[in-house]
């Protein structure tokens, strides 16, 4: 699976909007959360992240204000993910289910004093 996002080249694609991108992820996405999510639904999770972590490294690339600084460019992503939902098929579940900010600990885990 990660093989074939990586086959297409989607963190070196700037010169496409990302309307374009969710068009051509959607059908594979689509695809592997019906057959992932009905029979090892554990092998979903990482992929789906993995998947952020390349828009991600996308909008690093495609945006300057957003050149090295991971955080920034992952908040700017959970924003969109709020705003429009239904741009990519993963994002249309609960959007703490895979964290676009670059935060390991989701934000109820954390200690509060």
């Amino acid at each position: 699976m990660r093989e074939k996002i990586r086959d297409l080249d989607i963190r070196r694609r700037t010169d496409v909007s990302m309307d374009d991108i969710a068009r051509n992820i959607n059908p594979l996405l689509r695809g592997w959360i019906e057959y992932y999510g009905r029979h090892t639904p554990s092998a979903i999770t990482p992929m789906l992240r993995y998947v952020n972590q390349t828009l991600r490294a996308w909008v690093m690339r495609k945006f300057k204000r957003f050149k090295g600084r991971k955080t920034c460019a992952g908040q700017f992503l959970t924003r969109i993910a709020r705003e429009s939902a239904g741009l990519f098929v993963h994002w249309r579940g609960d959007p703490s289910d895979v964290l676009l900010d670059g935060s390991r600990v989701r934000r109820e885990s954390h200690a509060r004093i």
